[in-house]
């Protein structure tokens, strides 16, 4: 009796204790919470849900902002396609794009009925690269030689989400769960010369865009030239980010995957059917919020964003996380993965999705020389591109501003490539692009301007990418600062 007295009498005690242990720290864990005060805890809300919601609405702000230029600068409208007539030069501010190229981007809107897109067949008349998107820049199929055509061409219908109407046959179906989206289409130019742009240009003019309500008799695609127009379409890191963010909520409907941002942003006044008008106090926070994650942005570009150098001790990357490049085609279907920070930093340099990634083409990146140090304008670079480089189209490598990741404002061209009319090659088929503020003496066209205020990255690109390049046994090398 007096043991199990004893052992009540120590549960009692042990009981107690422990009372008055959860008492003292629920009462500690309460001074520590008065010392934020509720304007205090609104505004860590609102700058910490701001940063979050930076990151995970990049892709569709990167969408919007290009959507925005179309409209603004070139004058353009929704279920228009967008093109520039020439090989374009720095005006072209959109996030890393290919200037040895001719682009086309159809904008589609679907609000009133699905959209067609048709794409002629690649032949000796052209050949395009593309792909259709939705406005979360997710690839709902690929068009060209390595897309659902397989260069044949033919009539790609967009539907808009929750379709329940009629689909004909002959078309290649692409649901959408978004309203809105566009296609990123390359007509590829055989060279460089004149000539042979004109004639991209005229194949891409062939695509067309209409309704399918009026598929019978379609209308005139309206093309909108944007050469010369300077195409602001750079991310906005102050307020006009949210801004764009609130056009998104508003115009396009709520992905399952995507409604726990829902209260996130009503947090920071962007909900759905209300105007984003914040005032003074939230806009300060705002701005505040988005120069932290644009430094978090950067930091997670330059030190945990890329996948392990394309070659073992070597400076070049493919510029894509492999969580990213397996999700984008998918959707994010995978139901234990969302990588929505490797997807965020992904479309603060550069736009397009692929469903067939490195099928029509392939990139490599780096912001580094050899020595590992970064590509600074003020000095000079060589990068010397071996012979038989392992492409059925072409290879080019192209100088974008660092910190925008655009083409280098001001300058009368930004790449070189094997396309270049003129471009030198050396005695063993190889050839030598060199970057810097001035070109080295006799090399003009194998030089690439880079601006003596900043540091630049260099993509380079490869258009029919063959299995060489995959298995390694060509072997793109670093780029080397030369010493003067």
């Amino acid at each position: 009796m007096k043991t199990k007295l004893s052992i009540y009498s120590l549960g009692l005690t042990l009981t107690v204790i422990n009372t008055v242990y959860a008492q003292s720290h629920l009462a500690a864990a309460s001074s520590e919470a008065a010392k934020f005060s509720a304007e205090e805890l609104n505004r860590r809300t609102i700058e910490r849900r701001a940063v979050e919601a930076v990151i995970w609405g990049m892709p569709a702000v990167n969408y919007d902002i290009m959507y925005q230029a179309m409209v603004r600068d070139a004058k353009g409208a929704q279920n228009q396609i967008v093109y520039w007539s020439r090989l374009f030069d720095w005006k072209n501010q959109t996030l890393t794009p290919n200037p040895d190229a001719i682009y086309f981007m159809p904008f589609f809107d679907t609000k009133n009925g699905p959209m067609v897109l048709e794409v002629p067949p690649s032949g000796d008349e052209g050949v395009i690269v593309g792909s259709i998107m939705d406005c979360w820049q997710s690839a709902l199929e690929d068009v060209g030689p390595a897309g659902v055509d397989k260069g044949k061409g033919g009539k790609c219908l967009i539907l808009p989400p929750d379709y329940k109407g009629p689909v004909p046959e002959g078309y290649f179906v692409m649901p959408s769960d978004t309203i809105a989206g566009y296609a990123l289409v390359r007509s590829n130019p055989k060279s460089g010369a004149e000539a042979d742009v004109a004639r991209a240009v005229a194949y891409g003019k062939r695509m067309k865009l209409y309704p399918l309500l009026q598929a019978a008799s379609p209308p005139p695609t309206t093309y909108v030239n944007a050469i010369d127009v300077v195409f602001e379409a750079n991310i906005p890191y102050d307020l006009r980010y949210f801004e764009s963010l609130d056009r998104i909520v508003q115009s396009q409907p709520w992905l399952t995957r995507d409604k726990a941002m829902i209260d996130q942003l009503k947090s920071i006044g962007i909900e759905k059917g209300k105007p984003f008008h914040p005032d003074s106090r939230t806009k300060e926070i705002l701005q505040q919020a988005i120069k932290e994650a644009h430094a978090w942005l950067v930091d997670k570009y330059e030190h945990n964003y890329f996948p392990p150098p394309f070659y073992e001790g070597e400076q070049w990357h493919a510029p894509f996380s492999p969580e990213v490049a397996k999700g984008m085609p998918t959707f994010f279907s995978e139901p234990n993965a969302y990588p929505i920070d490797s997807r965020g930093t992904a479309y603060t340099l550069g736009f397009f999705s692929s469903k067939r990634l490195g099928a029509g083409q392939f990139y490599l990146m780096t912001f580094q020389d050899k020595a590992g140090q970064g590509l600074t304008g003020d000095k000079t670079y060589r990068l010397n591109v071996p012979a038989n480089a392992p492409v059925d189209q072409y290879w080019s490598a192209t100088a974008y501003d660092r910190a925008t990741h655009g083409l280098i404002r001001n300058q009368n061209w930004s790449s070189r490539s094997s396309n270049t009319p003129n471009i030198q090659k050396n005695s063993d088929g190889s050839v030598d692009i060199y970057f810097g503020p001035k070109a080295p003496v006799g090399k003009e066209s194998n030089w690439v301007p880079t601006s003596v205020e900043g540091q630049f990255e260099v993509l380079f690109r490869f258009y029919g990418p063959e299995k060489a390049l995959f298995e390694k046994t060509w072997k793109l090398p670093d780029i080397e600062a030369m010493h003067e």
